[in-house]
């Protein structure tokens, strides 16, 4: 920014104008339209849903709240709002509140353009320095939001009276960008009220003096439904104020949750092969998700986060990669039995309805995971094609498996039933025609070995026995 103006003429005779920050993020939105540029890069599954909604607003010039359950982007998108301010903007050097050289609005502002005339310095901030976020919670103040008496600076001899004795807040100090509030409701009512001002008339009071800061401010928020009744609610004057209220949700079909998973989860290791997913594993992590919004012992209300299937997801690879670097094996493979160790990732991502009894977080997720695994078996299969298994195991056969064994061993239990490995080549054929032929040939033959026991025990064909991450198929 070294080329650009430096003081207050230099700006002048540049033919700078200054323009309020929404009709700059307006501006910016319609030449991202006419380009095809996208919104939010990276942000899935909102492109007929939630982002009209956004751009609307974003035209109309409104102040916007993100109302969703957890988990479903409203911070990333909040954050990335910043994108459509402009590169950089002048401003009064020294200022606290990014005065405006061209309009200062602050008595520092005025007092400099007033004394240095067109030798006012001025310096250039970029969009990174004009988003402001504050986490609201009940320990809140409207000092910490708006301003308060600096009594330090009253002990230097400045009068009470003047402005110079102010300390600005976060709004104050967020002029001509962009100050987002997250979790509005935990914002106390008396607190709430406070920014009823800001909203309407956009401009805020210190301590009862008459200060009038006329502020240029685009205000966004992100809430949880009202009907989250653990947490607070916002005050209905403080929603009528607000110009537009976003909707969001989760994922609409499978597919999309697949793929917000995939480009989310820390897939890279930094040592080895990439560990290889089958399909249907993918398919199972998001079912576990999908079924735990449905299910009538979690807590709707307060939803099931995306962050749960990228966490399952996570330890999913990482018990592969475990399984290879012990056995020896290379590429890793995901196994269904890999699915044993997600507990880790889905608790504290459901909440259970109050009539829940205490420890029942860890069987329900075991539960989802055994439903999940047979609504993803019956996609692809029928039972019935696995009429010599369930006989072979009815005449007294058993298979032993562990999450540790490694994939050429495990097929080697498997061959103790005849015709078992011939299916498993058939199946993987049709299911991943390219990972059938590669080196990952053997694990995922393993693997689906794995959701064909599996999923004939959830029909009740076969019994099984588990212990310490050893599982025992028989009849």
């Amino acid at each position: 920014m070294a080329d650009r103006p430096s003081t207050l003429g230099e700006l002048r005779e540049s033919g700078w104008q200054s323009v309020p920050v929404r009709q700059e993020m307006r501006r910016n939105l319609l030449a991202r339209l006419r380009t095809g540029q996208p919104l939010f890069p990276g942000i899935l599954g909102y492109d007929e849903t939630v982002l009209p909604q956004i751009e609307n607003a974003v035209l109309a010039q409104h102040d916007m709240l993100f109302l969703g359950l957890r988990g479903q982007g409203k911070t990333r998108m909040l954050r990335s709002l910043v994108e459509l301010l402009d590169e950089a903007i002048p401003v009064i050097s020294g200022s606290e509140i990014h005065d405006d050289p061209l309009a200062p609005v602050s008595k520092f502002g005025r007092d400099a353009v007033a004394g240095q005339g067109d030798n006012c310095p001025v310096s250039w901030i970029g969009r990174a320095e004009r988003y402001h976020e504050k986490l609201a919670t009940p320990d809140v103040t409207i000092a910490d939001l708006i301003g308060e008496v600096d009594l330090i600076r009253h002990a230097e001899g400045r009068h009470l009276s003047s402005e110079d004795v102010m300390h600005f807040g976060l709004i104050p100090r967020s002029h001509r960008g962009i100050f987002c509030i997250n979790e509005l409701p935990d914002l106390s009512p008396k607190i709430q009220v406070g920014l009823f001002n800001v909203l309407e008339e956009r401009d805020v009071q210190i301590r009862g003096f008459p200060i009038r800061l006329d502020l240029d401010l685009c205000l966004v928020f992100s809430a949880n439904p009202e009907d989250y009744t653990n947490r607070g609610r916002i005050v209905t004057p403080l929603k009528d104020r607000i110009g537009s209220v976003v909707r969001t949700h989760y994922p609409e079909s499978r597919e999309m949750g697949i793929r917000i998973t995939r480009e989310n989860a820390s897939i890279g290791r930094e040592e080895g092969a990439a560990v290889v997913v089958p399909q249907f594993l993918d398919e199972i992590v998001e079912e576990i998700s999908r079924l735990a919004r449905t299910s009538p012992h979690v807590n709707q209300a307060s939803g099931v986060s995306v962050r749960m299937s990228i966490a399952n997801y996570e330890i999913l690879l990482s018990s592969a990669e475990r399984r290879s670097v012990r056995a020896g094996e290379s590429p890793p493979v995901a196994r269904v039995s890999d699915l044993a160790f997600v507990a880790a990732g889905a608790r504290g991502k459901l909440e259970l309805n109050m009539s829940e009894e205490a420890g029942e977080e860890d069987r329900l997720i075991s539960r989802l995971v055994e439903e999940a695994v047979k609504n993803i078996f019956d996609e692809h299969f029928d039972p019935k094609m696995f009429r010599n298994l369930v006989q072979a195991f009815e005449s007294g056969k058993k298979i032993e498996l562990s999450d540790q064994l490694p994939s050429a061993e495990l097929l080697d239990r498997c061959d103790a039933i005849r015709g078992f490995r011939q299916q498993l080549e058939t199946i993987a054929a049709e299911l991943e025609p390219e990972l059938s032929r590669g080196p990952a040939a053997t694990g995922l033959l393993a693997s689906i070995a794995e959701l064909v026991l599996d999923g004939l025990y959830a029909h009740n064909r076969l019994s099984r026995r588990q212990k310490h991450g050893t599982t025992v198929f028989g009849s």
